[in-house]
């Protein structure tokens, strides 16, 4: 029985906005797994992690990833997956994001990188409709293509890997839960074509930053007028840590995925330490657990240890 270990990127979807289009991964926290090529035909999962989510396939965000995956092999190709989430699920870190993409690229690899990294996001996605209810791939993306990542489309599937300068990150994670699903649901069906102009600039001034390492154009396009102000009543303390951060130094920031995470850029470790400090004197006072994260842009995605031979 073969056997590979996974680590997959928790993962900042949006980047303020980006909505659905642009994605990071991050180096911390990340999902880990290991996966067996079995010869047992089928699918069976085992969850090392006290969250309490479904292993039936059928349910599981990594089950419908590789089902997915499945559909394009031999049908007497069997997996066993176990997995230990360090991604809270709910946390707008990419939690499904990592679960699905860290079992297909861990299939993959099993299977001698038969499938295209194009290939694992559009498998990948299966997972993220079960989460969801729409198939979307600015988590799943940077994850399996690691760094920045800008999804021009999703049918046909176009995805363009972003060079970018270095940055840090830090995350705060109030512990309470945002499902994407709900975040969506609140998220108005049109936009005025004043705010859709502006955005459209902020994306493009984004794009424009990272490709020519200019923090003041990044810092400069890290605002969003259409989705957050409706998110970010979700999140609490939420105006208080952006503008704190801000005025701390922090390039900027927002709402990391749908929430209830928050996540700010920093040129400098120093500022994205202090950074840190302020979230967590907002939390402390708001009597809010949380957990933070001080990290950085992860160029590498989802890790593979060379495949274990086992008896």
């Amino acid at each position: 029985m073969k056997t590979v270990k996974v680590l997959a990127s928790a993962s900042v979807a949006n980047l303020v906005c980006g909505f659905d289009v642009l994605g990071m991964a991050l180096e911390a926290p990340a999902d880990e797994m290991t996966i067996s090529l079995t010869n047992t035909p089928g699918l069976k999962i085992v969850h090392d992690d006290p969250f309490g989510l479904p292993e039936d396939p059928e349910k599981n965000v990594s089950g419908a990833a590789l089902l997915a995956m499945m559909k394009e092999l031999d049908p007497g190709t069997g997996f066993f997956l176990r997995v230990n989430k360090r991604i809270k699920p709910g946390s707008g870190l990419g939690s499904s994001a990592a679960s699905s993409a860290g079992a297909v690229a861990g299939a993959n690899a099993l299977l001698d990188n038969r499938f295209s990294s194009e290939d694992l996001v559009r498998f990948a996605m299966s997972g993220e409709k079960l989460a969801s209810g729409v198939k979307h791939a600015d988590n799943i993306a940077p994850c399996i293509y690691g760094g920045v990542t800008l999804i021009r489309s999703i049918l046909p599937l176009d995805i363009v890997r972003l060079s970018f300068p270095e940055l840090f990150v830090t995350v705060v994670h109030p512990q309470i839960e945002v499902k994407t699903s709900d975040a969506r649901q609140i998220l108005r069906k049109e936009v005025l074509l004043k705010q859709a102009i502006k955005q459209w600039g902020n994306i493009a001034g984004l794009v424009a930053g990272f490709l020519q390492k200019d923090y003041g154009l990044i810092g400069r396009s890290l605002e969003d007028v259409i989705i957050e102000p409706v998110r970010s009543i979700l999140i609490p303390g939420f105006a208080e840590v952006k503008e704190k951060c801000i005025a701390a130094g922090a390039l900027g920031g927002g709402i990391s995925g749908s929430g209830p995470s928050v996540f700010m850029l920093s040129v400098e470790q120093r500022t994205a330490k202090r950074v840190a400090d302020l979230m967590e004197e907002v939390y402390s006072r708001l009597g809010i657990e949380y957990k933070i994260y001080v990290t950085k842009i992860d160029e590498r995605g989802i890790k593979i240890d060379e495949v274990l031979q086992h008896e």
